[in-house]
């Protein structure tokens, strides 16, 4: 069964002893204060609060010495989270879904929402005035990985136009995370791998239509409707030990919300601009509008019961979990409330 795959593994990988979890270190408040390592599952745009919370110090103002981990993957971040390699992991929820009906004792608890939307784009090898989804039928697709928020929103959207990711089209789900821009760019007509579409987050969308090689041509966050896609999570035992320093976390990120809820898209790019040094300050600034333009993030970092069921709901309609988990043992909103009050 597809949900036993995923949970075998996420074991195999937690059972790995891991010296480097492929991700880059980064110290993102200073050299004093509480050291907590936060795994994010990608570096990106679509991440621009927690980005502007650490520009602008709001970390360090709450004694937080911040080291920023990128683990490329939810199951490399889960597992860095799981063997204590981090303290706080940042990825889709579904991590800790299967984690928990692993049987993990000391499991993930998602604590922070933090987007609300999928932030990837579909991107096209031809330029599409009027595009519909159900041109994609018969297409070659570059798409997630399996068991992935990416891929199964991508699938989700596609039921939705009443077509089927199984036999209405070829989605190659083999290319590791990061790469599928890189190789849809550099696969020549009459390849193997030479897609007629790719799914892509951000920068790599919009450098595909800088260079050429691609044009956007949907976004999944808009037609999927609202998403709890990426969270904020903490083992048991770190919750028992850490209350202090998770609501200092928490209070830091709700700043980094408030920002970009009340600035343009200008100024947002201008702060975190250090995170992406290779990006143009103009195409940062038009992914961060393109952004806040389909209501990516949340005003704040509360994760709902009706989220939570939507997010298994999706789950359970990609072939990958059979039994819901109970909302008060993954959930704990007890930070992200008292930071409203």
């Amino acid at each position: 069964m597809k949900t036993q795959k995923s949970l075998a593994a996420l074991l195999a990988a937690v059972l790995l002893v891991m010296a480097v979890l492929g991700g880059c270190g980064k110290n993102a408040g200073g050299s004093k204060g509480t050291k907590v390592v936060l795994n994010e599952v990608a570096h990106s745009i679509f991440y621009a609060p927690m980005y502007v919370a650490i520009e602008e110090g709001y970390f360090a103002d709450e004694g937080i010495n911040l080291e920023l981990v990128t683990g490329y993957g939810a199951d490399k971040t889960m597992t860095a989270l799981l063997t204590g390699e981090a303290d706080i992991g940042f990825m889709g929820s579904e991590a800790s879904i299967y984690t928990y009906l692993q049987g993990a004792q000391d499991y993930a608890v998602n604590f922070a929402q933090l987007t609300q939307r999928a932030g990837n784009f579909l991107v096209s090898r031809k330029p599409i005035d009027d595009f519909k989804w159900d041109m994609l039928k018969g297409c070659y697709v570059l798409g997630g990985r399996k068991g992935g928020m990416p891929q199964m929103v991508f699938e989700y959207i596609l039921k939705m136009n009443n077509i089927n990711p199984d036999t209405d089209l070829n989605i190659d789900t083999s290319i590791d995370f990061g790469s599928t821009a890189a190789a849809f760019a550099g696969a020549k007509e009459g390849d193997a791998g030479y897609a007629d579409f790719t799914v892509e987050f951000e920068p790599h969308a919009t450098s595909l239509e800088a260079q050429g090689t691609g044009y956007i041509v949907a976004s999944l966050g808009t037609d999927s409707g609202y998403v709890p896609y990426t969270a904020f999570c903490a083992r048991k035992s770190y919750f028992a030990e850490n209350q202090d320093t998770l609501l200092g976390f928490t209070k830091a990120l709700q700043r980094g919300m408030d920002y970009v809820a009340s600035h343009s898209a200008e100024e947002i790019a201008g702060v975190i601009q250090k995170q992406f040094p290779e990006t143009e300050l103009d195409t940062i600034t038009t992914i961060v509008a393109r952004y806040k333009n389909q209501d990516t993030w949340k005003s704040d970092l509360i994760f709902t019961e009706d989220s939570f069921k939507l997010l298994q709901n999706i789950l359970m309609e990609a072939g990958e979990l059979e039994e819901y988990v109970a909302y008060e043992d993954l959930v704990d909103n007890t930070f992200a409330e008292k930071v409203l009050n």
